[in-house]
């Protein structure tokens, strides 16, 4: 297939509305799928490899024999092994994994290398399949990411496509992995997007649903946990145990967060050779499984299984979790690859039934058995653990098929997510994210708006009234003098609001001319700048509120008008800057090639198949930043381009912008498809 084949392709693919996306949707899911089914099996063999061959092996060879202490060295060896592998060939497989795609997100446009699935799948399996005390929720959120962004890529799609497709790729990965198909969405749209957009949402459904079908088909429709019988809430008095349970694991859940990146600062502390760090990691987890109890290793799931049942006791509950706290942060700490998800669990599911044990002894009469609040408790510390409540309620539901004990669930997991996020501002992801500079805000691009002051453009020409005018004279003033909008002056000189063309208009329609005044028609809630703010500033104020001029008003005295700014004397001031700008360049024998050189000019001719704006209010179509509907045709008149107003086939829209956001607006009209000369 020749290039140019390639490129018409791609083309068709980016600027088709509803197919591109959605058949792209569908092959990221079934990706995702495929790579949640390849990785459990990786693990398995892993964890095969490693304490069942072996443990054969070293009996089996006399001078290995070691008995049951080999398993010391198992987490040793594995940890040895990724330590080796994601140095060698992606650094990015180190650590959770949700975290680093939540980097990718917001700094990297949505970008991962391929080669990260394929390093985080191996890596990952031989960390967990070792007995490293981690989750396969972070490993194949990244593995699904990183397919969903490579094949965005394929497809040519722009930066927001390729960042859905990456989300699209998290929801299928979490689905097939959890058999959690509406967990999945709400993962990818709360946790990775942070957004729950229309768009969004509809694609990732499409992924979550491809890919579950697919898994069903491999791995059959169990739930994650197979629950004895259903637990139900036994009596209405548990509710308030409910909520103190609620604010209990938040508190362990803060702990727990804590507790990882205090290893991890301690073994970025040691200046001993990375590779090292991991080997002693390993051995530290080795002799807690050795000398504690096996339960830690890997993923955990048939402990959790085992508390589910009520079948452990009050003083093993406690010390697996605190087993488990440090076997997962040393794991993290050392340089293990691996997910948060899966330990959070287990550490809910023991400080649950620890609670449960409690009020059932205290209370035998209105308390259902411990196995509830070992469920209620594994949902509520992964919502405050990860700040996701949504996301915790869902997953929790899906996996162990059990609707009846939803509302204590529920307001267990909000409780614990109001504690955590209420004592700190990060949840487990957004701490790295936050040390990896990924919520640190874009710096602002330079432009030429920022060197302008509102007092270099504004117009000492205007007109105000008074709020005793009648209406009838305001009509009459208006109509004499084109006026769109007046200031409108007391008899004090103070501003107390002002009038615009919108608000005669619907005076009129109301009947409200006779026997009314300014008074009663004028805006009061005012939108007002200060002489010494910039351009680029109040421009937000004139795209965020579509209002034709803004009254500048005194920084320490907001009743006195100084003059007004209009949307025409901006743009009108930039180009005069720029234009003198270019004239010092040429005095000096300077070339220089600038993208701020004159503002940008872009009709638009409306047609019935825009669908996206025809028929929608200007406010609602979701015009770019520093952009504006400069004017708006319609048949032989002009329109006043207000937020409210409606567009219709066969308007013109005329669009201003600067040149540096000429690239910006000119994209977004080309995803609407339109024709612009």
């Amino acid at each position: 297939m020749s290039d140019s084949t390639v490129k018409q392709i791609q083309d068709r693919i980016q600027y088709s509305e509803y197919v591109g996306p959605t058949v792209f949707a569908l092959i990221v899911g079934l990706l995702a799928g495929m790579g949640a089914i390849v990785f459990r099996y990786l693990i398995q063999a892993a964890h095969w490899l490693f304490f069942d061959y072996g443990g054969q092996l070293s009996a089996n060879v006399g001078f290995l024999s070691l008995g049951k202490s080999y398993i010391i060295l198992v987490p040793a060896v594995g940890m040895l092994l990724v330590s080796l592998i994601v140095r060698r060939w992606a650094i990015e497989a180190q650590g959770h994994g949700v975290p680093e795609v939540q980097y990718a997100v917001k700094k990297e446009g949505g970008r991962i290398r391929f080669r990260v699935s394929v390093v985080k799948a191996l890596a990952s399996a031989i960390c967990i399949g070792s007995g490293g005390s981690v989750g396969r929720e972070g490993p194949i959120v990244q593995i699904g990411c990183s397919l969903g962004s490579n094949i965005g890529k394929v497809g040519g799609f722009r930066e927001p496509e390729i960042k859905i497709l990456l989300a699209c790729g998290a929801a299928g990965a979490i689905a097939g992995t959890f058999n959690a198909p509406i967990a999945g969405v709400m993962f990818a749209l709360e946790v990775i997007l942070g957004s729950f957009a229309a768009r969004s949402f509809g694609l990732v459904v499409i992924s979550s649903v491809t890919s579950i079908a697919l898994c069903h088909a491999f791995l059959g429709k169990q739930p994650a946990f197979e629950l004895v019988q259903p637990f139900t809430l036994n009596s209405s008095w548990e509710f308030p145990l409910y909520l103190v349970l609620g604010l209990f694991v938040g508190m362990i859940s803060l702990g727990y967060v804590k507790s990882v990146y205090f290893f991890e600062r301690l073994f970025d502390s040691w200046r001993f050779n990375v590779h090292i760090k991991a080997l002693l990691g390993g051995l530290a987890i080795g002799l807690l499984g050795f000398f504690g109890s096996e339960h830690i290793f890997g993923v955990g799931y048939e402990a959790i299984e085992i508390a589910l049942q009520n079948n452990f006791g009050l003083q093993l509950l406690l010390l697996l979790l605190v087993l488990k706290m440090l076997a997962t942060s040393i794991t993290l700490g050392a340089g293990g690859s691996g997910g948060v998800f899966a330990p959070a669990l287990f550490i809910g599911a023991m400080a649950g039934g620890i609670f449960g044990i409690t009020v059932n002894y205290l209370f035998p009469s209105i308390t259902a058995s411990p196995g509830a609040y070992v469920l209620v408790g594994m949902a509520a510390l992964f919502a405050g653990a990860a700040h996701a409540p949504i996301t915790s309620i869902i997953i929790l539901f899906e996996m162990t098929d059990n609707y009846k004990i939803i509302l204590p669930l529920m307001l267990s997991a909000v409780v614990s997510y109001l504690v955590s996020s209420r004592l700190s501002r990060d949840s487990i992801y957004a701490i790295k994210l936050r040390r990896k500079g990924g919520l640190t805000p874009p710096k602002p691009e330079v432009s030429f708006l920022d060197m302008i002051l509102v007092t270099d453009a504004m117009s000492m020409d205007y007109r105000t009234v008074s709020p005793e005018l009648p209406i009838t004279e305001l009509a009459k003033l208006f109509q004499e003098n084109l006026i769109r909008s007046c200031p409108v002056l007391n008899a004090d000189d103070r501003l107390v609001g002002i009038v615009t063309e919108f608000d005669l208009k619907r005076a009129i329609l109301g009947g409200e001319t006779e026997k009314h005044t300014v008074s009663d028609i004028m805006t009061t809630n005012l939108i007002t700048c200060n002489t010494d703010e910039s351009l680029r500033v109040v421009l937000h104020r004139f795209t965020g509120k579509d209002v034709h001029q803004i009254p500048v008003v005194g920084k320490s005295n907001p009743e006195k008008l100084l003059g007004v700014l209009r949307r025409g004397e901006i743009f009108f001031a930039y180009n005069e800057l720029v234009d003198e700008h270019q004239r010092l360049l040429n005095k000096a024998g300077v070339e220089l090639r600038t993208s701020y050189e004159h503002s940008v000019q872009i009709k638009v001719q409306v047609r019935p198949e825009h669908e996206k704006i025809c028929f929608k209010k200007i406010r609602d179509i979701g015009l770019p930043d520093q952009c504006l509907i400069a004017i708006l045709s319609r048949g032989n008149s002009t329109v006043i381009p207000r937020g409210d107003i409606v567009i219709e086939p066969g308007d013109v829209l005329v669009l201003l912008t600067t040149r540096s956001h000429e690239y910006q607006l000119r994209n977004w009209i080309a995803y609407l498809g339109n024709e612009t000369s």
